[in-house]
């Protein structure tokens, strides 16, 4: 009765008071930031995932497949607009980014130390990965009867078909070199050539800095325009984060169900020790070069963490890296501009080291017992593959592929890790992002001389957001 008349009334309780307070700032919470929506789609896609998916079932199989696949319809929007707007938005700010410089010298030092800083990252990325797997031995976990039934009889024939290629000659490697180059931009463009985008916008970049500034300023306006039309685009993408989140997340466990997931525990736990080492490493960086303590660094880039985990896509939050960058660690535009999408095209330091044990774990699935060669083969492998890949969902499985061939191990391997996939992509896509921040950082220190800033191209929530 008291409570009945309390409600009447408008008055609470002091027991309710803490529950409405705190359901009211959780409600304010999830209306004014957008990880907070996007963390509430991750937990409710699992929640009908699981309800919908063979671990409970209330629906037949081909009912829940077509519910998640109207569920999944958002989020395959999502990834389409990110991918339709990925090179705008790359071309565009690198190609500002270097020709807002003004200043040669500045340049080069720069182009050089982001160059040898990111080849350094990655080799040590991979380096963690295969240490890790070695130590581990998470393949020793997988029950081989259950690796014939996933594979059959494809498994056998795939073992013995596959064999690692011929290293190229002296003679070849000219010919590899120019590849590099894009004959046709426009081509690399439509077929998503990630590497030789990115080299034709340096070159463009290199090539503005160098003409006189009246004749270089209507492209680098054209530039600056296209990379504001891009982030308002990604912008509306990102309104569709939750429910592209939630719709992908039910859909995936749906299929795959929770006892999946469990008999891959000490793989995905493998892949996840060797980030959070990585993670290590590049809070120890920004100590020693920058002087920021890892917990304010991490208080920092949490939001764009978590946004950058739960989208998978290094690309989706360009605009948001190159504020945190600009905001909470004083870049200046003129490098936040030109690194961070770089960064996000060629710096996969989480998905290099994602190769390096994927590969450890299938060799040892298939009892490949890998030489100290065949391991510097991976790492040379991965360091070209994870370069220029599109930053967008899914990349590392294709980077794999290339990996495996490289030494022998059947890629009908794939069809055993491709159901966890998805978790450890949104996890290493975080690292990739949290190590764009660190180089964006570091490389600001490094190159201190004051260079004309970029004219300001706002980056607001509602680029974001």
């Amino acid at each position: 009765m008291f409570k009945f008349s309390s409600i009447v009334s408008g008055a609470t309780s002091p027991g309710e008071r803490p529950f409405r307070y705190l359901s009211h700032h959780l409600l304010g919470l999830v209306q004014t930031h957008l990880w907070a929506r996007v963390l509430v789609g991750m937990i409710l896609g699992i929640g009908v995932g699981i309800a919908l998916g063979p671990t409970i079932g209330i629906v037949s199989p081909d009912t829940a497949t077509n519910i998640t696949n109207w569920l999944a319809l958002p989020g395959q929007l999502f990834l389409v607009l990110i991918q339709m707007i990925v090179i705008p938005l790359i071309l565009a700010s690198i190609v500002r980014g270097l020709g807002s410089a003004e200043n040669p010298q500045q340049l080069r030092r720069a182009g050089a130390r982001v160059a040898l800083y990111f080849l350094m990252t990655t080799t040590v990325a991979i380096a963690i990965g295969l240490t890790v797997a070695t130590i581990i031995q998470p393949g020793q976990f997988i029950d081989q009867t259950l690796v014939q039934q996933t594979l059959g009889s494809s498994m056998q024939a795939a073992l013995a078909e596959s064999a690692p290629p011929v290293t190229p000659s002296l003679n070849d490697i000219p010919k590899h070199v120019l590849n590099l180059l894009p004959s046709n931009p426009l081509n690399s463009m439509v077929e998503g050539q990630m590497l030789q985008v990115v080299l034709f916008a340096i070159i463009m970049g290199v090539a503005l800095v160098l003409m006189p500034a009246e004749q270089a300023k209507p492209l680098t306006d054209l530039m600056a325009s296209l990379q504001q039309v891009s982030m308002t685009i990604v912008g509306w993408a990102m309104r569709l984060a939750p429910f592209a989140v939630f719709g992908l997340l039910t859909q995936l466990t749906a299929k795959i169900g929770l006892s999946s997931l469990t008999g891959m525990a000490i793989y995905v736990g493998t892949v996840l020790l060797g980030l959070g080492i990585l993670l290590c490493f590049y809070l120890l960086l920004v100590l020693v070069f920058v002087g920021v303590r890892p917990l304010k660094f991490l208080s920092s880039v949490r939001e764009l963490l978590l946004l950058a985990f739960s989208t998978s896509s290094s690309a989706a939050v360009i605009p948001l890296s190159i504020r945190t960058a600009e905001d909470s660690f004083g870049v200046r535009p003129s490098m936040s501009q030109f690194i961070v999408p770089l960064g996000a095209t060629i710096n996969m330091d989480g998905t290099a080291l994602y190769q390096g044990v994927a590969a450890m774990f299938l060799a040892q699935v298939f009892g490949i017992d890998l030489s100290l060669g065949s391991m510097l083969l991976i790492v040379v492998t991965t360091v070209g593959a994870s370069i220029g890949a599109p930053s967008a969902p899914g990349v590392g499985i294709v980077i794999l592929s290339v990996v495996l061939s490289s030494v022998g191990i059947p890629a009908v391997g794939i069809a055993l890790i491709i159901g966890v996939d998805r978790l450890l992509d949104m996890s290493r896509t975080a690292i990739n992002v949290c190590g764009d921040i660190v180089a964006t950082t570091i490389i600001n220190k490094w190159v201190d001389d004051p260079a004309p800033e970029l004219a300001e191209v706002p980056v607001t929530d509602e680029n974001v957001r």
